[in-house]
Formats: C-alpha cells, sequence, structure tokens
C-alpha cells in the first residue's frame, strides 16, 4: 500500500527519529510503526456539547476495532459545536470547524479518518473537512438520546417549543419546567426527535458514508458500541481498498439522502448542510433540486415534529434500513457505500417491526414530505418550508407583514399588548441570515404573540432569512435568499405590505409593485454590524448565501491530502 503515514514514520535518519520517537512517549511499542494504516480518530467529544459527552467511550471502541483488523489508532480533537450552549450561533462556526478538519487531517499522518459525531453542526463540519482532504473515511454518529418520559408522556425536544408556549400562555409555571427538562434528557445523546443531529445522522447513513444502522441506535445502548468496534475493523479495509470520499458521494448518493429525509421528515437545515457537502466534493446540487426530488416523496416515519414517536422508537422498528428498503423503488439501490456493499445489498434483509412507526410508501402518514422551495420577488433565489410540519390551512396565505428589523426588536415588541398584529398576519423577521445576524441563528419559528396566544391561535405564517431548529414546526418559510443584509427584498419589507404565500405554486411574493421595490432598494442602507476583525470578519467577507450552502466561498471544491511543504 502506498500510505500517507509512511511519509513520517517510514524515514530513515534524523526524520524518522523524531517522528517515531515523540510517539513512542506515549508508551507505543516499535512494531505499531511497521507499514500498518494509521487511522485518525476526529473526536467532538467536549463537556460543553453535551450530545457528544460519551464519544470518549465511543472513541474506545472504535481502537479496538482498528487494532483487531491490523491498524493503528490515534485520536485528535477538533473544535467542538454544542448546539444548546454556543453564543451567538453554533452554524457561525461550522465552516470555521470544517477548516480545523481538514488542516488536521493534511498535516498529520493519516491513511484513514473515523469522524465522531452527533451535536447538530459537528456532522456536516467533520463531513465537510474530510471530504475537501478526500482520504478514506467512515462515520459514526452518536446516536439519540433515550425517550423522554414526563407525568405519564413522551417527551422529546421539540416539546420545548409547546412547553415555552405553554409558559407564555400561563398553562405552565416555571416548577412545571424544571421538572420537564430533567425528565426530557435524562441519558446520553442527542436529540430524542428527527432533529437536525437525527437528520445529520439519517444523512450520512442515507449518502453511505456509514455502516448500516447508525442513525437510530440510542445512545445508551450498548449496539451503539457494538457499531464503534464494527467501524473501527471497517475504516482499516477502507485504506486498503482506496475507497474515498469521492468514490461514495457520487450525484445518485446525493438525490438518495435528499429523498430520504424526505422520508423521514427531517430538518430543513439538511438543505442547507448538504448544499455545503456537494460543494466541497464537486457534485452538482442546486437548492430547486431538494424540492423536485422530494415532491412525491411521503412521509413514512411517524417521527416527531411532523409525526408522533422517537428516535428510539425508530430503532425498534427496523431503523432507517427498513425505511430505505421501503423506498427501494425511488432509491439508486446500486450506490456503493463505505462497507464495500451497495446500499441495495444493505438493506435487502430489513424488515419493518411496527408499521405505526414506519409505514408502506403506498400508505403513508402524510403525503405532504421533503421540502417546498418558494421563488419570488421576496426571495429570488429561494427559500424553505417543511410542509409536514406546517399547518395546512396556512399552505396559501396571503396577509399584511409584521416586521421586525432584528431579533432584539422582535423580543422587544412582540408581547405588546397595542401591536397592531392578528392571526391573519405574516410576521417577518429580518437580519438574521448568514451576514446579518452574523451566522444564520435557529430563530425562525418565531413564538406568536402572548395576546394570539390566548386566543388559542396556534400557529401564524413567518418568513425570515435565518434557519429554524429541526426539532421545530409551523409554518415558517426559512433561507430566504438573498438575505436582508446583501440588500435582498427581505430587506425593504414595510410594516403593512402584503406578503402572498401559495405553496401549490412555489410562490412567495411581496406584493408591492416593481417600480416601488427597486426605489425602496436605492433609498435602502444597511442595518447591520460589520465586524471588525477575526473568524467573524472572515465569515461576514466570504459566506456564500443560504442557496449555495452558507459555506465559504474559498472553500469549494477540494484540495486534497498532499502537504504541500516538508520542514524536516
Amino acid at each position: 500500500m502506498n500510505l500517507r503515514s509512511r511519509g513520517w514514520f517510514g524515514r530513515t535518519g534524523k526524520d524518522g527519529l523524531i517522528y517515531r520517537s515523540w510517539m513512542k512517549n506515549q508508551g507505543l511499542p516499535n512494531d505499531l510503526f511497521d507499514g500498518r494504516p494509521v487511522i485518525g480518530i476526529c473526536n467532538t467529544w467536549s463537556e460543553l456539547t453535551p450530545c457528544n459527552a460519551h464519544f470518549r467511550e465511543l472513541a474506545e471502541s472504535v481502537k479496538h476495532g482498528i487494532y483487531e483488523a491490523g491498524g493503528f489508532p490515534v485520536e485528535f480533537p477538533v473544535m467542538s459545536l454544542g448546539e444548546t450552549l454556543i453564543k451567538p450561533t453554533a452554524m457561525l462556526y461550522r465552516n470555521l470547524v470544517s477548516m480545523d478538519v481538514e488542516e488536521s487531517i493534511r498535516a498529520n499522518p493519516v491513511d484513514g479518518v473515523v469522524l465522531l459525531c452527533g451535536c447538530d453542526k459537528t456532522t456536516p463540519s467533520l463531513v465537510m473537512g474530510a471530504c475537501s482532504v478526500n482520504i478514506p473515511t467512515l462515520v459514526i454518529s452518536g446516536g439519540p438520546m433515550l425517550t423522554g418520559k414526563f407525568r405519564g408522556k413522551d417527551i422529546g425536544t421539540s416539546d420545548v417549543w409547546r412547553f415555552s408556549q405553554d409558559v407564555r400562555a400561563g398553562k405552565m409555571s416555571q416548577d412545571d419546567i424544571f421538572d420537564a427538562e430533567a425528565a426530557m434528557c435524562r441519558s446520553r445523546g442527542h436529540c430524542a426527535v428527527m432533529g437536525t443531529a437525527s437528520s445529520m445522522a439519517c444523512m450520512v447513513e442515507s449518502l453511505g458514508l456509514t455502516l448500516p444502522g447508525n442513525a437510530a441506535i440510542p445512545a445508551a445502548d450498548s449496539r451503539r458500541k457494538v457499531l464503534a468496534h464494527l467501524s473501527g475493523r471497517r475504516i482499516v479495509d477502507v485504506v486498503k481498498e482506496d475507497v474515498k470520499p469521492s468514490d461514495i458521494l457520487t450525484r445518485e448518493a446525493f438525490e438518495n439522502a435528499i429523498v430520504t429525509n424526505a422520508a423521514v421528515g427531517g430538518s430543513t437545515n439538511f438543505v442547507i448542510h448538504l448544499l455545503a457537502i456537494a460543494g466541497r466534493v464537486g457534485v452538482p446540487l442546486d437548492i430547486e433540486d431538494f424540492d423536485k426530488l422530494s415532491r412525491n416523496i411521503p412521509l413514512i416515519a411517524n417521527l416527531q415534529p411532523s409525526g408522533k414517536y422517537f428516535m428510539e422508537d425508530l430503532y425498534y422498528a427496523g431503523g432507517l434500513p427498513a425505511v430505505m428498503k421501503e423506498l427501494k423503488t425511488v432509491l439508486h439501490n446500486d450506490c456503493i457505500t463505505v462497507n464495500g456493499k451497495t446500499i441495495g445489498q444493505n438493506v435487502e434483509n430489513s424488515e419493518i417491526y411496527n408499521e405505526d412507526i414506519i409505514a408502506s410508501i403506498s400508505s403513508p402518514f402524510n403525503p405532504l414530505a421533503g421540502f417546498v422551495v418558494v421563488k419570488g420577488n421576496l426571495c429570488e433565489n429561494g427559500a424553505v418550508l417543511k410542509p409536514s410540519a406546517a399547518t395546512p390551512a396556512l399552505l396559501q396565505h396571503t396577509g399584511k407583514a409584521v416586521v421586525f428589523e432584528t431579533i432584539e426588536d422582535y423580543k422587544a415588541r412582540i408581547d405588546l399588548p397595542d401591536l397592531d398584529i392578528d392571526e391573519t398576519s405574516i410576521i417577518v423577521l429580518k437580519n438574521v441570515g448568514p451576514i446579518g445576524y452574523p451566522g444564520m441563528p435557529e430563530v425562525g419559528n418565531l413564538g406568536l404573540p402572548k395576546k394570539l396566544l390566548a386566543k388559542g391561535v396556534n400557529d401564524m405564517v413567518r418568513i425570515s432569512d435565518g434557519r429554524m431548529s429541526g426539532t421545530g414546526f409551523g409554518t415558517v418559510v426559512l433561507h430566504v435568499s438573498p438575505e436582508a443584509a446583501a440588500g435582498g427584498t427581505l430587506a425593504v419589507v414595510k410594516d403593512g405590505d402584503i406578503i402572498t404565500l401559495d405553496v401549490e405554486k412555489r410562490q412567495l411574493r411581496l406584493e408591492v409593485p416593481s417600480e416601488e421595490i427597486a426605489l425602496r432598494k436605492q433609498q435602502w442602507t444597511p442595518s447591520h454590524q460589520l465586524v471588525g476583525r477575526g473568524y467573524v470578519q472572515l465569515f461576514q467577507q466570504h459566506v456564500q448565501q443560504a442557496h449555495l450552502g452558507a459555506d465559504f466561498d474559498f472553500l469549494r471544491g477540494g484540495s486534497g491530502s498532499e502537504v504541500l511543504r516538508d520542514s524536516h
């Protein structure tokens, strides 16, 4: 084998002495440097990323498998993105972590890499970075937490939004919230619903970057460690077979991921992350592909927030392989995967064990699934809506705009008694896009005004250039592109303007004459702040718009694994 690591550990003289001797201070025997594949374990463990706090144990299971298969495991850390704690938003740092991963892999003597990822942004950032280097790669997700149990009911992260509305409506007390939060997150793992973390786990499995069954095994289940162990064994063979991400991530693989994500009711964040990954590997993919490919795919996984159940239930019902077997007539079954078999071969023996959780494609839970991409003068480059999480009556709606210039403006005014708003209004939030916030936070599923909650209103059309949590729901139009801070039409929407959303026609229109829109744009001046230093300045200067995946313009396309200079 022509191993990258031999450029370090296979040398003689001074260079070889330096490379090997400093590694040996960790108690490593000489025969580990005999030419066996060196496997990097890229670990996003952090106590500040609770979803990934069990990754030290997973890494040990991976190491056991690597040693058994004759490899040499080396674990290394990268910046970890804890969705629940990082401010102003984890999305601001997704591209930074991808750079950390890319440079850590390229700069070090590894022949293959195992990516340990779970929390929302850790998966796309690690995959983006690894794809850019393009050495043999295998992904392991951390797994979902066990289903929450609260006062006789199953709960999960989607209930955060319900509980929040109940508190604002006076239906829950703070003591109730204290009880609920302990009952909701009762084990290790990421969100128990089909939020972004679960959607990312499904994404990497449907792309073919993981062993079958990866997506749904609960983090607390011993079989998660077994998967990690087997993944450690397999990555050694992946290196020997020289199977790279570019061999797996074909256009057909991306189409499989889009179809699968639609069928499980995956997060809208899936769109922005898959676009970014495609940009790294040079696969042509645009935002309209998500609409075209998922338009006739029904919802067959009955999972919150679009359905009833949780990821733990999905695993017991057959997991993602059972879902993909049901989708076999609409998938590219000959796509190769990281275990050396095709998608079709991986799922052919799968079974559905609970038809209340995984339905047939001919008798789905909801004929509406996937994403709708709307366009119009309010979003020339597109915006995204998840119909399975929306109110059907609002999918064709015209109303007056109630405009908030910033998220701070929204927080300050949304509950004012004299706010001119009713249930037919459309809430518009500006300046929460990639540049404007910066970082594009998950604030799109805005809470409704207290006075409307008190009337029993539980959904309204909401429009923004931001994102929403995959655990969220509602008739929410997201990722408006161009964003307000980039001078898109969203920037010049005024209170009282009439807006029409027509999902059937895939349209989002500001009912203002084009001449008036042009005049407003001439008079518009940016209101967002530009940061004067550091990474955030780099982000604002180079981030692309949402319809391109919000990656940096200088990171599109791969860079390869070659080390440019040799200092020794």
